[in-house]
């Protein structure tokens, strides 16, 4: 275990125990507890050949461009589209057929092929009978929900917000409090678990949460910092 808490923090946990003084546990869904049967890129490269065109963009460039076509009140399916469509069009060719790569790639996406990360359910066993669980995610209902109920951890979670949906996406605070609010937890008496820095932690952050940054990257120098880091949810709860 790496415990990064900064001991000038008002959040800074003062044990080595990160559940020490905390009395509700909010869990990310993507990456942090299940994640895709099937990768992006391999995705990616079905949607092209689907669409009927040649490879004109990779992988990495979609995860680069696509939070710039994010915003309140745009789907990641929306979103998705415009980012293909904005890359076609930067590499000369007509946006429609950025879009119908778009199509065909959300065409292929099943969100119920999901399956749990290394350590999800043992994890939220060992938490279930102490704590009161939540997860936080940026996503739409009904595909979250999908992917809890085919991984078989909906049952583990007393509430779920949907960041975008129920309230503004992470790293805004307001989901993290929706959550809070429904379990009866307040802020400085709770935890957030999540793979992703600037939306997890930072989030964590914004609304007072302690945070925990799960599966940490070795060596990395995370931005926020977070209060605990591990390599993975095992480690978390095996302390």
């Amino acid at each position: 275990m790496t415990d990064l808490a900064d001991p000038d923090d008002s959040l800074a946990v003062q044990s080595t125990d990160p559940l020490a003084d905390v009395d509700a546990v909010l869990f990310d869904l993507d990456g942090t507890l299940v994640e895709y049967e099937r990768s992006p890129g391999e995705l990616l490269s079905l949607a092209f050949e689907s669409a009927g065109y040649d490879p004109f963009f990779d992988v990495d460039e979609y995860f680069a461009r696509f939070e710039d076509h994010l915003a309140p009140g745009v789907s990641i399916r929306e979103g998705r589209a415009n980012c293909f469509a904005a890359i076609a069009d930067d590499c000369g060719r007509d946006p429609k057929e950025g879009r119908a790569v778009a199509d065909a790639f959300a065409a292929e996406r099943d969100h119920s092929r999901v399956e749990r990360l290394p350590g999800a359910k043992s994890a939220l066993d060992a938490l279930a009978g102490d704590y009161p669980l939540g997860v936080v995610t940026n996503g739409p209902p009904e595909m979250q929900t999908t992917k809890l109920e085919s991984a078989g951890l909906a049952d583990y979670f007393e509430t779920v917000v949907f960041g975008g949906h129920d309230a503004p996406a992470k790293p805004d605070p307001e989901p993290f409090d929706v959550a809070l609010a429904e379990l009866g937890v307040e802020t400085d008496r709770a935890m957030h678990v999540g793979n992703s820095v600037s939306s997890d932690v930072a989030g964590a952050h914004a609304a007072g949460l302690r945070s925990v940054w799960v599966p940490a990257e070795d060596g990395s120098e995370p931005e926020p910092e977070p209060h605990h880091s591990f390599s993975s949810l095992a480690d978390f709860v095996d302390r």
